[in-house]
């Protein structure tokens, strides 16, 4: 059976779950193929828990850490009212197929319906279609104001 908790920063079991899993997360193909550095990792929780809005849940399976999805709160200035943007949402190789990440964004809803949020937000790539399949199953879809003027792209600029 999973369990999904919302993370205490504070929490050393829960920040060792947390610093895990984005480690596997970073060496998936999906999270760029590569570790996180020393460098990251041991500032990961101290910066987490700094970020006003932040939310970690966390999901067990027999008391191992089987997902975690991290999201952050924004604004939606159409709608005057907040938002939550879902940044990243990992489940461990041998949970996936599970309900994990469909428990994690079920958890994330209810926060933000909590929260008073217009809406929820992420990103997915382009070639990570099982991950499209879910989102598309739970409601989401393209962000589109006018058809004629296309998708909105997500782009970065890294500093």
């Amino acid at each position: 059976m999973t369990n999904i908790i919302r993370a205490d920063y504070r929490n050393p079991a829960h920040a060792e779950a947390i610093v895990a899993l984005m480690q596997t997360y970073a060496q998936d193909t999906m999270g760029g193929g590569e570790a996180l550095a020393e460098g990251v990792t041991s500032v990961l929780i101290e910066r987490l828990s700094a970020v006003p809005g932040a939310v970690s849940l966390l999901a067990f399976a027999d008391a191992q850490p089987a997902g975690l999805l991290n999201a952050f709160a924004g604004f939606s200035t159409f709608a005057a009212r907040p938002l939550l943007n879902i940044h990243d949402l990992i489940v461990a190789p041998a949970f996936r197929g599970q309900g994990v990440a469909r428990a994690l964004m079920a958890e994330a809803e209810a926060i933000a319906r909590e929260r008073g949020c217009a809406k929820l937000t992420l990103e997915v790539l382009e070639g990570n279609a099982t991950a499209q399949r879910l989102y598309q199953s739970l409601g989401y879809g393209d962000y589109v104001l006018d058809p004629a003027m296309g998708r909105a792209l997500f782009w970065q600029k890294r500093l």
